[in-house]
């Protein structure tokens, strides 16, 4: 029997139309971090350019802040939640294992016309997460898609360790993915990779179904963040100056025709490199990780809006994104 086709065979323009973060009003200063670890300031910013993370309060959810930068993110782009037709929240610190994320801020804010899901991409997913919608807007199976990056990485982060603990902070970031008139340009490509190489050098040892939960597992601390630093930095420079690179030569452009560069914030040393690759100035590359820290999936979707605040982002503008995460994935 021959399948039935959905009439709509038509690929159409996905664009994203509205950004929203929220971050909570808690902050963990470098000053703060000197009197828990063996650590100071010039240390941390020379390394990694942060300054301050946000934390929220013990037992505050994924899911709180990113619904909160959900709500922003759809009264940028001028539509409700009942508007919505469908929820996709990256993270690697969600409420709880099931259900979704994704099912806490459809049921928040009121998005009863929506389906959704989580996905893991680690420092990725946002990317990732984006490349679905845009997938999905494209092929004609919705219209409006909140993607939201959302973390809480203060529930995974061992504060005994000064290698890590330095590095993460919590908060959200969320885009609205339209289907827009072609002429507007929309999302226009993507290049995306994931390998086992660095499973070792970047993992939470204990939580899942190799290593389950345990008295054993919570005293050892390893249901926190494990990273071998200077492995993961060398992987980085390489994966995100070469995808940032390849992405932009192949659709005839060079570093003059980007208007923005909106990377991962991760690491300010990663981000120079990519920014040295592409030849762009310090005015072209958005920097939010002195003020934030590294919030995982929740950094590029966030610095968009910071960008939108600044004015710094508009309509028309070239804008090129990149991360690298776990996994590696980049």
């Amino acid at each position: 029997m021959t399948p039935r086709l959905p009439r709509d065979r038509t690929l159409h323009t996905a664009g994203i139309t509205g950004v929203g973060m929220s971050f909570p009003e808690r902050r963990l200063t470098n000053a703060d971090l000197e009197k828990m670890v063996d650590t100071d300031d010039a240390w941390i910013v020379e390394r990694t350019g942060i300054r301050e993370r946000r934390l929220v309060e013990p037992g505050t959810g994924a899911s709180f802040h990113g619904a909160l930068a959900a709500r922003q993110a759809m009264e940028h782009a001028g539509i409700t939640a009942a508007e919505v037709d469908q929820i996709i929240v990256p993270t690697v610190t969600p409420d709880m294992v099931f259900p979704a994320t994704a099912c806490l801020i459809a049921h928040e804010l009121g998005a009863v016309n929506a389906w959704g899901y989580d996905l893991e991409g680690a420092c990725s997913g946002f990317i990732f997460a984006l490349q679905n919608a845009r997938a999905q807007i494209e092929a004609g199976h919705a219209r409006r898609i909140l993607v939201v990056g959302t973390e809480i990485m203060s529930s995974i982060t061992n504060y005994e360790d000064r290698n890590s603990c330095i590095l993460f902070g919590d908060g959200a970031g969320a885009i609205v993915v339209e289907r827009v008139e072609p002429e507007r340009l929309g999302i226009i490509d993507a290049i995306h990779h994931v390998d086992g190489v660095g499973i070792r050098f970047l993992h939470q040892k204990a939580g899942g179904s190799v290593m389950p939960a345990s008295a054993a597992t919570v005293a050892g601390k390893l249901h926190t963040v494990y990273q071998e630093g200077r492995d993961v930095y060398k992987f980085a420079v390489k994966g995100m100056a070469g995808v940032t690179a390849e992405v932009v030569e192949r659709n005839g452009l060079t570093g003059a025709d980007v208007d923005l560069f909106v990377p991962h914030q991760a690491n300010i040393r990663i981000i120079e490199a990519a920014q040295q690759r592409l030849g762009l100035p310090d005015s072209k590359v958005m920097i939010t990780i002195d003020r934030f820290g590294n919030t995982t999936s929740a950094s590029i979707p966030s610095a968009l809006r910071v960008a939108c605040d600044e004015g710094r982002l508009r309509e028309g503008h070239t804008v090129v994104l990149c991360a690298f995460g776990a996994g590696f994935t980049w």
